[in-house]
């Protein structure tokens, strides 16, 4: 499977720098986060990855250049909460011509069922979307994703709106997933808790890469004091030490 190469990457919008020649590379079937303090590109950096915005430099997916698929994981998902749609009516409403009043034909609620099944979220199948917490509609939007039987996965703050139940549990479906399929997995996230309990590598980016690499090896006090200043907080450095397996002598640390 894939990875990615980002080379010079540059991007302005309205005249302003977003990103300044960012080179990094996202090591194929790793699970990679994006940190950095907000404002700092990274939400941008996967909407040039994804074609979204106009970049210029390159940016490389695979070895050979070849074709590859894609799934993406939003933020969130606007939608009408008032809408009847169900988990079901979106899973299906890309993959057939007819209009879902004609019904879903069974291949199709059948393919839909499985992947649901993959996330620990077939019970939500006859759920409105508009009645999902946080937490689930993530794991709808999973599913969704990897319907695209994708070479990348591709995530903007998966934990956004999750409590840490489904923070854990998120996890353990990224895992197994990854696992089972092979997939190269790309994500932003601004919580380090997640990175120092998920991601098997990292890129430190402030409009410009300030650190890469695997997690112990990167995250030292100089590159997240350069990427972040003043904005990291206690709790994420207790983190941090923690997967370094460094003590911390702050009182009341839970990793004490």
């Amino acid at each position: 499977m894939p990875g990615i190469t980002f080379d010079n990457v540059s991007v302005r919008l309205g005249g302003i720098s977003i990103l300044d020649s960012v080179t990094a590379e996202v090591p194929e079937a790793s699970a990679t986060a994006i940190i950095g303090p907000n404002g700092a590109g990274k939400t941008t950096l996967l909407l040039a990855l994804l074609g979204h915005v106009p970049y210029s430099g390159t940016i490389r997916m695979g070895p050979n250049g070849g074709s590859v698929r894609l799934g993406y994981v939003p933020q969130r998902l606007d939608l009408d909460r008032g809408l009847p749609a169900t988990v079901m009516d979106l899973m299906v409403c890309g993959r057939q011509r007819l209009p879902l009043w004609f019904g879903v034909r069974r291949k199709r609620r059948e393919r839909a069922m499985e992947l649901l099944t993959a996330v620990d979220a077939a019970h939500l199948a006859r759920r409105r979307l508009g009645a999902l917490s946080g937490g689930e509609l993530q794991r709808v939007l999973l599913a969704l994703a990897i319907q695209q039987e994708p070479h990348i996965l591709v995530m903007d703050e998966p934990s956004s709106g999750v409590d840490v139940g489904g923070e854990h549990l998120l996890c353990e479906l990224l895992e197994s997933l990854r696992a089972r399929h092979g997939f190269t997995q790309i994500m932003v996230t601004h919580d380090l808790s997640l990175v120092t309990a998920h991601a098997t590598h990292v890129i430190c980016l402030n409009r410009r890469v300030l650190g890469q690499g695997p997690i112990a090896e990167t995250l030292t006090n100089d590159v997240l004091g350069a990427t972040f200043g003043l904005h990291l907080g206690l709790a994420d450095l207790h983190d941090i030490r923690a997967a370094r397996g460094e003590p911390c002598s702050h009182p009341g640390c839970r990793h004490d």
